[in-house]
């Protein structure tokens, strides 16, 4: 029986139209998951409260492809992902409490176990975070003021089946 492990990917809606017209999203660059050193930096925490930590730093993610995509609707887009475990591998980066992985090969529609997706009342502070999230992860405290604004608003949470409503 094939193993599978959550992973949460972070995306644009741009990136959900791609994957409903082509029927899969391209290898991300940026993947993160309950890892090992996640686990052994969160020893207290739950199986639920470590996914959220990965979910969380994926919707970071995602404000960094805001960032780069100047294009893009301002909401911050969490596509979670049942993949087997033979197509993820561990990131180089396994500092200790690292939810970075790496996804091998590009990620069907049928993997899809769910969408996340802001409201339309969190575009102002998605788009005000998507312009400093670079400054916050360099340590600056107003910009991450400002990504703490944006991560004051939960992500809606969509069934794969609703893509088609979504872009």
């Amino acid at each position: 029986m094939t193993e599978y492990v959550r992973v949460y990917l972070p995306a644009t809606l741009p990136a959900l139209a791609a994957l409903k017209e082509r029927g899969e999203l391209e290898p991300p660059s940026e993947a993160h998951a309950v890892t090992p050193t996640l686990r052994e930096w969160y020893a207290e925490g739950d199986d639920e409260e470590l996914e959220y930590v990965a979910f969380t730093r994926a919707a970071q993610g995602a404000l960094r492809l805001l960032r780069d995509d100047p294009k893009a609707p301002r909401r911050r887009v969490v596509v979670s992902v049942d993949i087997p475990t033979q197509g993820v591998r561990r990131h180089g980066d396994q500092e200790l409490g690292s939810s970075l992985v790496w996804v091998l090969g590009a990620v069907p529609l049928s993997a899809v176990a769910a969408v996340h997706v802001d409201g339309a009342d969190a575009e102002g502070d998605v788009a005000a975070a998507a312009d400093v999230v670079v400054e916050a992860i360099a340590g600056d405290p107003d910009a991450q003021f400002t990504v703490d604004g944006a991560e004051d608003h939960e992500l809606e949470w969509y069934d794969p089946s609703e893509l088609g409503q979504l872009v």
